[in-house]
């Protein structure tokens, strides 16, 4: 498309927004565009059809050729297909069809989950021509729902790493800041979701995977309830503890599109057959009869003071809101939470990768490799056999927590994100705040809720009951409505150069 005749449809969709009472949010770039519109404001246009799935596609197309060589979000671009199935879309409703808040919606999706006919690669030279059969289970709701993919995003290889920056296709850079890591392992999927290259993304998430990159780049991280969302069709990390989620730039958007994605799916034994509700309800809830748990330990050790300040306000702005906030404590067990995580990921990813790291170590990021192999090094039955067991004791121990409390509240991150130069140790991250959650298996979302004073996001961590994710909502969107941080939006410039692919 030349870029005369976009600018005209720029213009016209400006003024059918402003025929329609939709304000354009402020600019993520250099002019402001649909990309721009949350996912629900997108939706709401394609409804009263002031705009088309054609148009909101093309912006999205257009952010991503701007945009993407400077931030490395994306592996795999699906322009043709994804125009294909957005006029698709617009056909479809002129006839009358309208499949709900995802039909005509651009997205994208973290590229370990498998795509029929479009390469998955995990990031991994090992994978970089795999081409899946099938799609994922996600992936069938998400097109049954009307939604268009755009393309696969890049991450840490094979999901194994905070910072996103180990990856064959190079490392993903956070749109706040290009020489920082943007969190990980759905890096890609944050920083594209953050640039407003997509109204909103699927992540994965086994010791913060969502949640860190959410709150590295200033956006909403939703991982739900462990056996809430189908895992089959996505590359494993852990068996045990892989849960996938929406990554969007509002708390509604993530609960749009978390409904379309959880349910029980009967070829996968991780989910649970359970109800999924109407998570919409959650924003008619009254939070004021909220009670709040504050773990201190170990949650707020050792805190960057101005995380510390940016969450201490946080938590009055809560306390205005609900019923009750008090401190809290969760149940130990014999091993600590960190120990299950380290001995369950261990045997579990090893079991997943031996035949490769065998016959191929060299297709392997070095980091991804060391790691691997000191799995099977480390690697022994009673070990991940008590572990395993201690996790299952302690989900279901922790429902007694939620007696007193309905929801727990934490910093999402301990420090600011590093830059990549310095992003190659396994503890360039920490993941003390947000791997408890994997292995305890409960909902965990990450909110905007300030900035560092050289303008980095901050994350607030809300937490609920097993399959309480309308509770968690309820309060993620209260928070929201009070504070203008998720307004805020990463200032991008087309770069002069693009960086190795």
């Amino acid at each position: 498309m030349q870029r005369d005749s976009l600018s005209r449809r720029n213009f016209l969709a400006a003024a059918t927004f402003a025929a329609a009472g939709v304000a354009l949010k402020p600019a993520f770039g250099e002019s402001q565009d649909l990309a721009s519109l949350t996912l629900k404001e997108a939706s709401e246009l394609l409804r009263r059809k002031k705009a088309s799935p054609v148009d909101l596609t093309q912006a999205c197309l257009k952010r991503i050729e701007t945009y993407d060589p400077s931030l490395n979000a994306f592996i795999t671009v699906t322009r043709d297909q994804a125009m294909q199935a957005a006029r698709a879309m617009e056909a479809e409703q002129r006839r009358g069809n309208w499949r709900g808040p995802l039909h005509g919606i651009p997205i994208a999706l973290k590229d370990n989950i498998d795509t029929a006919g479009i390469r998955t690669t995990a990031a991994s030279e090992l994978f970089k021509d795999r081409i899946p059969s099938e799609d994922a289970e996600v992936v069938r709701k998400l097109n049954n729902a009307g939604a268009i993919l755009l393309g696969k995003t890049n991450l840490h290889e094979f999901a194994y790493g905070g910072t996103s920056s180990v990856s064959y296709f190079g490392p993903v850079h956070n749109p706040w800041s290009l020489e920082r890591v943007p969190g990980g392992s759905s890096g890609g999927s944050a920083a594209a979701t953050a640039a407003a290259l997509c109204f909103g993304s699927l992540g994965t998430d086994t010791a913060g995977s969502l949640r860190i990159p959410a709150c590295y780049c200033g956006v909403v991280g939703f991982k739900p309830t462990y056996g809430r969302v189908s895992n089959r069709g996505v590359v494993p990390l852990s068996w045990t503890l892989d849960h996938v989620g929406p990554l969007c730039r509002t708390v509604e958007d993530a609960a749009i599109m978390l409904g379309v994605i959880a349910g029980y799916d009967e070829q996968d034994p991780s989910t649970a057959d359970t109800p999924v509700p109407d998570y919409t309800s959650a924003f008619r809830m009254q939070a004021s009869k909220l009670r709040l748990g504050i773990p201190r330990t170990p949650f707020f050790d050792a805190l960057d003071p101005e995380i510390a300040k940016a969450v201490d306000a946080a938590i009055e702005v809560l306390r205005k809101l609900t019923a009750t906030v008090g401190e809290t404590t969760l149940p130990s067990g014999s091993i600590p939470t960190s120990e299950i995580y380290a001995k369950v990921r261990s045997v579990e990813s090893y079991a997943y990768h031996s035949q490769w790291i065998a016959e191929s170590p060299e297709k392997y990021q070095a980091a991804t490799r060391e790691r691997i192999l000191q799995n099977s090094a480390e690697m022994k039955a009673p070990s991940y056999a008590q572990a395993r067991r201690e996790l299952d004791l302690l989900r279901r121990e922790i429902r007694k927590v939620f007696a007193t409390v309905d929801l727990l509240v934490t910093p999402t991150m301990p420090t600011p994100p590093v830059l990549i130069a310095e992003a190659t140790a396994p503890s360039a991250v920490s993941i003390r705040n947000t791997s408890p959650f994997d292995v305890l298996g409960l909902p965990a979302i990450s909110v905007p809720c300030g900035f560092t004073t050289s303008g980095l996001p901050i994350g607030l961590q809300i937490v609920g009951a097993p399959f309480a994710e309308t509770t968690v909502l309820a309060l993620a969107h209260a928070y929201e409505r009070e504070t203008e941080w998720h307004q805020r939006h990463p200032k991008l410039t087309p770069p002069g150069n693009s960086l190795p692919r």
